[in-house]
């Protein structure tokens, strides 16, 4: 995709096939079983990841450059839109320094994953709502040996995913305006 400074920003809201994401600093080691769902390279930072239908998967097209925000200020607004999120379902989230992403009661919800080039960041977060979580044991999720995951339905919360990306959008809209 180009991009150049005269790019409007952009939210994509997507559900993913199933797939395994290897990012840029992936290491072949954290797949620990093979199976039919295929592992993809991408050019996002961080380790491999999951996904498929049933979670919410947003790419945040932002030019950070032009918002003059930093790209640890970028990933803790995407933190926040997620705990704000589960917030407004009763749920009580934290984001790790250090390891970036979403957590409830130490199991991973949200993950973020980011490229910035030329100031202008790609790819974006994930958040785990009524999925098959399964495959995250084939992995060590985000390179994390032993991470468990959870998911909204796990946490008694039905809703459907393009519902759950309305709180989210909006709480990432507020935060870059």
């Amino acid at each position: 995709m180009a991009r150049g400074e005269n790019s409007a920003d952009e939210l994509w809201i997507v559900e993913h096939p199933p797939v395994f994401t290897q990012g840029l600093n992936g290491k072949a080691e954290h797949l620990l079983q093979v199976s039919d769902i295929p592992v993809v390279n991408t050019d996002r930072g961080g380790q491999i990841t999951y996904h498929a239908p049933g979670q919410l998967v947003v790419y945040t097209l932002i030019d950070i450059k032009r918002r003059q925000m930093g790209v640890r200020q970028l990933v803790t607004l995407i933190e926040q839109a997620m705990i704000d999120t589960l917030a407004q379902y009763g749920l009580q989230a934290i984001a790790k320094a250090e390891a970036p992403g979403v957590y409830i009661a130490d199991k991973k919800i949200g993950s973020v994953g980011l490229r910035i080039k030329k100031g202008r960041s790609y790819h974006g977060l994930s958040l785990n709502n009524n999925m098959d979580l399964a495959p995250f044991s084939y992995i060590n999720p985000c390179g994390y040996q032993g991470l468990q995951v959870t998911q909204l339905a796990d946490l008694g919360i039905n809703v459907k995913v393009h519902e759950l990306a309305i709180p989210v959008i909006n709480s990432i809209v507020n935060a870059v305006q």
